[in-house]
């Protein structure tokens, strides 16, 4: 037992380890986030939904056919089922019937509606494939913002780790009586602001890798580490490949939501074609078999006894005066003469099969309007799935314009803040030489370096700012998410 447990532990130790020591790029993240995600599964139940019912409305052209089985037992005053005389007795009835029918012809309804079905299904796909591409959206951005704060991370620890260093060598200084106490507190001060600023910044690490775990569906204790690509060397495409109107072009035809809207337009068309055909007469045919049995004890039947006559109260006019009166006789019951029992199942089920087969027309007159108002709420649906395609392709084309526009303005951000970093660098080097010689303050120093922290930290944010602005492009464009 303790071997097995021994054994179980280190298992669950090698399963651990192994998630711990897995790294999660771009597109694992994005497939993992495909695969997982709450919101894409939830549209793929409704894509399966849709196709079900594609399927039904197809199986709905085949006849429909059903068998039934009964038997009941009567007891009491009842019809005799042989001589339908009025009898009190108990007796057992069974009976089997098969029943079909077929629409022949509907005015094309049900074909309009099975193709406004399958257009259904293929919209409700490219729906799932739409929640899927904002879904990777979604998780890029995340993974740039985990990368982002991951980068900032490490310039602070630097400007913390500065610091410490010139602290230490400015407190052997003082120490020394070569500066004075001011110097060491004022680097103590800026030392406890760098410690804060990197408390945040890991803060800030966990915090944007909750957010990418609650996008992929992850349990936010999971071991999760991602690999982190230099930020230089993403690939993008040259943004003059990346024009708005072509990128508009090329949406159009990859989009899912534009290919969905596509489907559903025509679905609607489909289903007013339907809806008009359901105003037009039908015929059908139909057709039934059945049989019965009836189980009874055997009755006896008697003798028929004439034992006289009795007046009727009619009178019979043979002409010439002779008038006769109508006499009927009295019957009573004599000997059994016999037995009436019931013929054997298979005597009774070809006895009494009987078949039916038709044709029906039905043609609708007046049903209060109720197919009338379907039609015309199917055409006001078609118009507007219309505008509703109208509107998305218009917006479609201002958010590539404005991601577009984004895009510029983060690329020129990008060169100022560079070129902001290496004017910050070249003061804080002479600076910190000025420090070194007892010419420049400690209050100086700190001020200067804290500008080199802001220059860097902000150069940082629009580097990724604008990868993120181009991949946004990219992917209108339908070239997919690379890191």
């Amino acid at each position: 037992m303790r071997i097995l447990l021994t054994a179980g532990l280190c298992c669950l130790f090698l399963v651990q380890s192994a998630q711990a020591q897995q790294k999660w790029n771009l597109k694992t993240c994005v497939e993992y986030a495909m695969a997982n995600n709450i919101s894409v599964r939830q549209a793929d139940v409704q894509a399966k939904l849709s196709e079900l019912s594609y399927r039904q409305s197809r199986l709905s052209q085949l006849p429909n056919a059903s068998f039934g089985l009964s038997g009941s037992v009567n007891s009491g005053n009842n019809q005799d089922p042989v001589t339908f005389s009025r009898v009190t007795e108990t007796y057992l009835a069974a009976g089997m019937q098969l029943q079909s029918s077929a629409d022949i012809f509907n005015f094309y309804s049900k074909r309009n509606t099975i193709a406004a079905n399958q257009w259904e299904m293929m919209a409700a796909r490219a729906n799932v494939d739409k929640i899927k591409n904002d879904i990777a959206l979604s998780v890029a951005n995340a993974y740039l913002q985990v990368l982002l704060a991951q980068e900032q991370e490490k310039i602070i620890s630097v400007q913390y780790q500065q610091t410490a260093n010139q602290l230490d060598m400015t407190s052997k200084m003082v120490a020394a009586g070569t500066l004075p106490p001011l110097n060491e507190s004022q680097l103590q001060a800026q030392l406890a602001l760098d410690s804060s600023n990197l408390i945040s910044a890991k803060g800030g690490v966990t915090t944007n890798l909750l957010n990418l775990k609650a996008l992929m569906n992850v349990d936010a204790g999971a071991p999760f580490e991602l690999e982190a690509p230099p930020v230089d060397i993403i690939p993008i495409e040259p943004i003059a490949d990346l024009q708005p109107e072509f990128v508009y072009t090329q949406a159009l035809a990859n989009q899912p939501q534009q290919k969905g809207n596509e489907f559903r337009l025509k679905a609607a068309q489909k289903s007013m074609d339907a809806a008009r055909g359901a105003m037009k007469p039908t015929l059908s045919a139909f057709g039934s078999l059945s049989t019965n049995y009836l189980a009874f004890h055997r009755r006896p039947f008697y003798q028929q006894i004439i034992t006289g006559y009795q007046s009727t109260g009619l009178i019979a006019d043979a002409g010439g005066g002779t008038v006769y009166d109508v006499k009927s006789p009295i019957i009573t019951r004599g000997d059994i003469a016999g037995y009436v029992k019931p013929n054997s199942l298979g005597s009774q089920m070809s006895d009494n099969f009987r078949k039916v087969f038709g044709l029906s027309i039905n043609v609708p007159i007046f049903n209060g309007g109720v197919l009338k108002t379907a039609y015309e709420r199917s055409k006001l649906n078609l118009g507007s799935m219309r505008l509703q395609k109208e509107q998305d392709d218009m917006k479609l084309k201002q958010d590539i314009y404005q991601a577009y526009n984004a895009a510029l303005v983060a690329m020129q951000k990008l060169d100022a803040s560079k070129k902001t970093v290496d004017i910050n660098e070249t003061t804080f080097t002479y600076a910190r030489k000025r420090y070194d010689v007892g010419m420049l303050s400690t209050f100086d120093l700190v001020t200067s370096q804290n500008n080199l922290l802001r220059a860097r930290l902000e150069y940082s944010l629009n580097r990724f700012d604008y990868v993120f602005k181009m991949k946004v492009l990219e992917f209108y464009k339908g070239a997919g998410l690379k890191l």
